[in-house]
């Protein structure tokens, strides 16, 4: 009800200042907001959920925001994405709401205060949600040495995510998705099982890795992106990243913004990518389903059609943070 009346001043205002303050507002006010805890239990990655709805990366950067979004019933947070050193990200604007298609262009290019900053703000064990630390490399590093970012990133989240996410399919940092390509991806997820093996030992802790994939994949190479999880212990997947594809806003004055598009406009592209890694996956490793989720029935869908979590981020922007509680409290679950 509050964010009905609030969205008009928010719409109002530049895309990402409005972002800002809605989550300033959310956070600050967060004793007046009742906590809601859906329980719709689902073990995944070894972990227990205690509903299948989380939030997106890029929502909360800086896991600045976690006592606030704690309270609107989530069943896991995913923060970030976060890069060993802190950068300022892409000249503003940066942010686009494209409202007749309820979607939005971002070109943030992974703005953070750095993983160090990250860590200071994560609340102790126990949490009433999942933490997922979602993480990069920076801009000033070359893709050739973008494992030395992951690794330096990898270790210093071991200990405080519950799952880390392994971001390589963001348009907005220049030769990231190059890292998609066969040969690179394999080389950078052998390293890092190297280097999770390594933690593993040092501190006696399993931590499930997922990898977040881009919705542009060519239908030919998810077969083979498939056999890499399969052979490198990837424990999830998370499809899938914002699209560069603007057909489904042909015509749109904000067509041409340069950056990453989300929301309703990349649905049915999140839904084709999900279908065809589950069909080389099964129930082998369990995908994370995100993009264009923005009512219960769409993300009832996406578990019918195999994953075995939902994320949203979009949605909220235009739904409000009561979409949490709508989407998780509908979910039929096994």
């Amino acid at each position: 009800m509050l964010y009905s009346l609030l969205k008009p001043i928010l719409f109002a205002v530049d895309a990402e200042l409005a972002h800002e303050i809605t989550l300033e507002m959310l956070n600050q006010f967060r004793v007046l907001v009742p906590q809601t805890r859906i329980e719709k239990p689902v073990k995944v990655m070894g972990l227990e959920f205690t509903n299948p709805v989380g939030l997106a990366a890029g929502l909360d950067k800086n896991a600045d925001y976690l006592a606030g979004l704690s309270k609107l019933g989530f069943g896991f947070i995913e923060v970030g994405t976060v890069t060993p050193k802190p950068q300022d990200g892409n000249p503003k604007p940066r942010l686009f709401r494209l409202i007749r298609h309820q979607s939005i262009i971002n070109r943030m290019g992974f703005n953070n205060k750095g993983v160090d900053y990250l860590l200071r703000q994560i609340p102790p064990q126990p949490r009433p949600y999942v933490l997922g630390i979602n993480i990069g490399k920076n801009l000033s590093t070359a893709v050739d040495n973008a494992l030395s970012d992951y690794r330096s990133c990898f270790e210093a989240v071991y200990t405080q995510a519950d799952y880390i996410s392994i971001n390589v399919s963001s348009p907005n940092t220049p030769g990231l998705r190059q890292l998609q390509n066969e040969d690179a991806l394999r080389s950078l997820l052998k390293g890092l099982d190297e280097t999770r093996k390594a933690m593993e030992d040092l501190h006696q802790l399993h931590r499930p890795v997922a990898l977040k994939i881009s919705p542009d994949l060519d239908d030919r190479t998810i077969p083979e992106i498939a056999d890499i999880l399969q052979n490198q212990r990837i424990d999830a997947l998370i499809a899938t990243n914002t699209t560069l594809d603007r057909s489904k806003v042909k015509g749109h004055l904000l067509e041409t913004q340069v950056g990453g598009l989300s929301g309703k406009a990349v649905k049915d592209r999140s839904r084709h990518v999900l279908q065809a890694f589950y069909r080389q996956l099964n129930e082998d490793i369990p995908i994370i389903s995100v993009g264009g989720i923005s009512t219960p029935e769409e993300a009832q869908l996406r578990l019918d059609m195999g994953a075995s979590l939902v994320q949203v981020y979009s949605g909220l922007i235009y739904h409000g943070p009561s979409l949490v509680a709508d989407i998780a409290r509908s979910l039929k679950v096994n």
